[in-house]
C-alpha cells in the first residue's frame, strides 16, 4: 500500500489491567465494543495482572451507547471478581477464628503447666480443645469454601450470561 493513499484515522486509547486468567475474555469482549488490541504497545506483565492497551476509531457510530455498554461490561467483570473472592474470604475468616481460639487454649495450657506448682489436670484440660482448634480450621475452611462455592456459582454464571448479552448488543451496534 502506498503511503500517499493511506487515510488518517484518529483513535481513542484505553488501558485495561486484568487478571491473567481473564485476558482472553477481556480482549474478545472489548472487540464487541469496537476496541482492538494495540499491537504497537507491549503487554505489561505483573504478578497476576496483565495490562492491555486498546484503541478504537474516534469517529465510530453509536459511540455513546458503546461506551455505556463497555462500562456495564466492566461492572459485571468487577462483580464476578468480587464473587470469586467471596468464596475464600468467609472460609479464611472462619478458619482463622477457630485457629486463634485453639491458640488461646494452648496458651492457657502452657501457663497452667509453667505455674508454681504446675496444674497438670488444667494443662491437659486446656490442651485438648487447643489441639482440636489447630486441626479443625482445615476442615472448616473446606466446608465453608464448598458451601460458598455452591451458593455463588449460579450468580457468577448469571453474570456471564449478562456479559454475553451486552457483547451481542455491542456487536450489533458496530
Amino acid at each position: 500500500m502506498n503511503d500517499e493513499n493511506k487515510a488518517f484515522t484518529a483513535y481513542d486509547y484505553k488501558e485495561i489491567t486484568a487478571d491473567k486468567k481473564n485476558v482472553s475474555q477481556y480482549i474478545d469482549c472489548y472487540e464487541c465494543f469496537g476496541w482492538q488490541l494495540d499491537n504497537k504497545v507491549s503487554v505489561l506483565d505483573g504478578k497476576n495482572k496483565v495490562t492491555l492497551h486498546l484503541k478504537r476509531d474516534r469517529r465510530l457510530a453509536n459511540k455513546a451507547e458503546l461506551t455505556r455498554l463497555t462500562r456495564h461490561f466492566e461492572a459485571c467483570m468487577n462483580e464476578i471478581s468480587e464473587l470469586e473472592r467471596s468464596k475464600t474470604s468467609a472460609a479464611v475468616v472462619g478458619a482463622l477464628n477457630i485457629g486463634l481460639i485453639g491458640t488461646a487454649f494452648v496458651a492457657g495450657s502452657t501457663f497452667a503447666v509453667t505455674s508454681e506448682p504446675p496444674i497438670i489436670w488444667l494443662c491437659i484440660l486446656l490442651a485438648i480443645p487447643g489441639f482440636i482448634g489447630w486441626i479443625l480450621p482445615y476442615f472448616v475452611y473446606q466446608k465453608v469454601f464448598l458451601r460458598r462455592t455452591e451458593k455463588v456459582t449460579p450468580l457468577i454464571e448469571a453474570k456471564y450470561d449478562e456479559i454475553y448479552e451486552i457483547c451481542e448488543k455491542g456487536n450489533k451496534l458496530l
